[in-house]
């Protein structure tokens, strides 16, 4: 069935009452008493963020995370069991272990990470979810190079904990304070200030020129005040941290006329759905008190699949909302993609392109390079004081922290590039250097660890954790541990990525190599049963397909191959041409 299919024929008006779930403080002083005799669940920052627009009400009309009955129409039909509008589900995810502390009718005490009650949960169903199942219903693919169907798949707990909801506090924020505006708050200033419409806009990404024009005829096309929206929850992975965009979005605010426009971020957690999240995301901009969405090219797509096709078709989500506008009950504003015409000097839509004109535009991965390798970023393409806001938080890349991380089997050689490209890096001078080998972070940060699967891939998240920190506080973090499985390397990949870069380095010697220069014997005692699990013999090595640079330690001696790191970091431009 599709997606529009699945909605259109079953009208049912989406209710504009607000539901707020936060108690009264009688209320919360009975919860916080009786919390002590409950089970505790520490919330991830994805349920922190669900959990916090279900309490002010940007999910209305829910009053707590789905049942199973609700789950199961949503991910069939975009329709809560009652047949309300609702594209997206909202689930409370727990592993094997808290299961079997719970049963349905108690109560459970949500905490945060620190261990203050946040809310309770009175739980009314606990399932098991089919998730390759409903990954195609929600995104519509299995692929797990979406990030949704990622998290899906290789994040989310295997049971499902459904029922209402009280809120004692919410989540704790310390920036931007007076942009965290509920959508109680923002009804209010809207009335008061009398804005009959308001056009809100969806964002994950800096502002730029383009954005500014099309917020700007959006909001004079229907004649409505503009509410700058972002998403300053989870978004995409490797996207750009959402306190560098705040303050670019606080940049550009200026430039629209006086009292036409409002900045206020959303905490919202993104699944990049594609259509269904546009929808979502207009019935929480209704529920903010909007009453225009802005829909534009892609709306909430993740890009391209590992078949190189696009997820979703670039305008679906814009018909599929237009389908659905009268139910809804907010009206659809949509708008191609902006290009600048260079003979006209201005932005226009993608389909006003006069025959013949030429176009120019800046895509986020061109922006990304321009500012890792600190070309100059064009003035037509983003405003002056949104470049240096961009500048401030990204420097080019030989002035950012790095992380270079070797992987291979016991004996491939990685210790020894390690070592010596540890001094090749002191030679050079600029950044603080530390080498993080398998041996030494077994014997001082992962001593009481053994060697089973669970406590491999946590001493690899370990090492992964130390990196990040040494990253993003501008150093060089060198990492030489055997790391045989590929999720993990992964998640250290994106432990990083926010930080700086990290280089991936294969040391892919044959496993008959590394037996012959095993000094210690392992290899013999693994074969002879003594020791288990053991990479190469009685334990996977899965080879990673997504090495910057394969070394075959057979072929080069050690110094060359540290020449094509070396080399290799100055042609990305993560060492200076002048460096060495």
């Amino acid at each position: 069935m599709s997606l529009k299919e699945a909605v259109v024929g079953h009208i049912r008006p989406h209710g504009g009452e607000l539901v707020d779930l936060i108690v009264d403080p009688a209320r919360a002083a009975e919860i916080e008493e009786a919390s002590r005799d409950w089970a505790s669940l520490s919330l991830s920052p994805r349920q922190l963020c669900d959990l916090e627009v279900l309490s002010v009400g940007g999910f209305s009309p829910l009053r707590g995370f789905l049942t199973k009955n609700d789950y199961d129409s949503v991910c069939n039909s975009m329709r809560l069991s009652d047949g309300t509008l609702w594209p997206i589900p909202i689930t409370l995810d727990i592993n094997d272990e808290f299961r079997k502390t719970i049963s349905e009718g108690d109560a459970i005490a949500l905490r945060d990470p620190e261990g203050f009650l946040l809310a309770v949960l009175h739980i009314e169903q606990i399932w098991q979810p089919d998730l390759l199942a409903d990954a195609e219903s929600i995104y519509g693919t299995i692929d797990k190079t979406h990030p949704g169907v990622d998290h899906l798949l290789n994040r989310t707990n295997p049971w499902y904990i459904g029922g209402r909801v009280e809120t004692v506090r919410l989540p704790r924020h310390h920036d931007f304070l007076s942009l965290r505006l509920t959508p109680s708050e923002l009804r209010s200033e809207f009335n008061a200030q009398e804005w009959r419409k308001v056009v809100a806009f969806q964002t994950r990404n800096p502002m730029h020129r383009a954005h500014y024009e099309l917020t700007s005829r959006a909001a004079e096309s229907v004649n409505a005040k503009l509410l700058i929206h972002p998403v300053v929850g989870l978004s995409k992975p490797g996207d750009i941290d959402y306190y560098t965009r705040v303050r670019c979005y606080q940049a550009i605010m200026n430039r629209y006329p006086e009292g036409s426009a409002r900045l206020s971020l959303l905490p919202l957690a993104m699944r990049m759905a594609g259509p269904r999240e546009a929808m979502w995301h207009a019935i929480i901009r209704k529920n903010y008190g909007c009453t225009h969405f802005i829909v534009g090219r892609d709306h909430a797509g993740p890009g391209t699949g590992s078949n190189g096709k696009p997820f979703y078709s670039p305008y679906a989500a814009q018909a599929l909302l237009m389908d659905n506008e009268a139910e809804l009950g907010i009206k659809i504003v949509p708008f191609n993609m902006m290009v600048y015409l260079e003979d006209a000097r201005q932005f226009v839509p993608d389909n006003e392109v006069p025959e013949g004109g030429k176009v120019s535009n800046i895509s986020g991965t061109q922006l990304r390079r321009l500012l890792a390798t600190g070309e100059r970023i064009p003035e037509w393409f983003t405003f002056p004081e949104v470049a240096d806001e961009l500048r401030r938080s990204h420097p080019s890349r030989n002035q950012q922290g790095l992380t270079v991380f070797f992987t291979g089997l016991s004996g491939a050689g990685k210790s020894t590039l390690a070592n010596i490209l540890m001094v090749r890096f002191l030679a050079i001078g600029g950044r603080r250097v530390t080498l993080l080998d398998g041996d030494i972070v077994r014997k001082h940060l992962s001593s009481e660890l053994g060697f089973s699967k669970e406590h491999r891939d946590l001493n690899i998240l370990r090492i992964g954790f130390v990196a990040s920190e040494i990253t993003k506080n501008g150093g060089i973090a060198i990492c030489a541990p055997i790391a045989p499985y590929d999720q993990v390397r992964k998640q250290v990949r994106e432990l990083v990525a926010p930080h700086g870069a990290m280089v991936l380095v294969h040391v892919s010697t044959p496993l008959e190599v590394c037996e012959k220069r095993d000094a210690k014997g392992l290899y013999a005692k693994a074969r002879a049963g003594i020791i288990p699990q053991f990479t190469g013999i009685s334990d996977p090595y899965e080879i990673p397909e997504d090495a910057e640079l394969v070394i075959d330690s057979t072929s080069i001696d050690p110094e060359r191959a540290v020449d094509r790191i070396i080399s290799y970091l100055k042609g990305e431009g993560y060492l200076a041409e002048k460096d060495e």
